[in-house]
């Protein structure tokens, strides 16, 4: 039985819900790792399948696996902040139950953290995998920022971040602890990734180590906006949602925050302030459908 240390290097947090198809594999994948001094943190949202039984069987095989449930659905925001929280380890990340990782994947990733103080988040290269295992693509993430400007790196992840792969990458604990960690919300994991660039470079590994899963249970696949919502916040289901309106927020409340150079901050606002002419459409189509959603509810009431 591997042992395993009273503060392991590496933390993974691993949020769990009606994973049963695929978790195993998953856990399989990190036990297989080359780097050993790592705990594997899950936490099971409430799962109805056999999720839990399947994680706790792992958990009770291996001390560096620890098993969390919680008593209600906090949604998948809730769910990743629990895993941050309970994590102990000077290095962190999250990682989908549904996913798989190569076996070198934490010790390159950190490597490069150990190497270069001045990164802040490591990530491997990505291919996308369909819901049996098999390859579909290589993904370019094309995140490989290395600048010394805090608004130069801003401006490239916000011009480039798509599926947001990198969110899986390898982080400083001390870093993530900084910011507004995974938010609840549709797309709570891009103002993460925005204000991480803040704090330091992104490095990508150049080995292929993260395997993403396309299938029809991912949140992904989600058509229905309420739907998708749900699944970040069971409670906000029908709150009404201004998603453009509130990521900017979410962007300039980073901002504030971080502790970069003024001149640095302006430069971001001024940016900030030209994305927002240049979605103007979208944020007033928000606006008019908020408003138009507030007179129906006062007609019927």
């Amino acid at each position: 039985m591997p042992e395993v240390s009273s503060k392991p290097r590496v933390s993974i947090g691993m949020p769990v819900y009606n994973s049963e198809r695929y978790v195993a594999e998953a856990i399989e994948s990190h036990l297989r790792q080359t780097f050993r001094d790592f705990e594997l943190v899950i936490t099971d949202n409430s799962s109805t399948d056999r999720s839990g039984d399947i994680c706790r069987a792992y958990a009770a095989r291996d001390p560096r696996i620890r098993y969390h449930l919680n008593r209600e659905n906090v949604g998948a925001g809730g769910n990743f902040c629990r895993c941050f929280a309970l994590s102990q380890g000077d290095y962190f990340r999250w990682t989908p139950s549904d996913d798989v990782v190569g076996p070198e994947l934490l010790e390159l990733c950190l490597e490069v953290l150990e190497r270069d103080p001045s990164v802040v988040l490591a990530y491997p290269r990505t291919r996308l995998i369909d819901g049996e295992g098999r390859i579909l693509q290589d993904y370019d993430e094309n995140l490989h920022v290395t600048d010394g400007s805090p608004s130069v790196r801003f401006k490239k992840v916000v011009r480039n971040l798509r599926l947001c792969n990198v969110q899986y990458g390898l982080v400083r604990r001390d870093v993530l602890a900084r910011t507004g960690l995974m938010r609840s919300y549709t797309g709570g994991d891009i103002p993460l990734i925005h204000e991480l660039s803040l704090y330091g470079k992104f490095y990508e590994v150049p080995e292929h180590l993260f395997y993403r899963r396309m299938h029809e249970g991912a949140a992904s696949a989600m058509k229905d906006e309420k739907d998708v919502m749900t699944l970040y916040d069971p409670k906000k289901r029908d709150t009404l949602f201004l998603y453009n309106w509130v990521q900017f927020g979410a962007d300039l409340k980073s901002v504030a925050r971080a502790p970069i150079p003024f001149a640095e901050k302006l430069r971001i606002y001024a940016f900030e302030g030209r994305r927002m002419i240049w979605d103007r459409k979208d944020l007033a189509e928000e606006l008019a459908s908020a408003a138009a959603s507030i007179g129906r509810k006062m007609a019927k009431s």
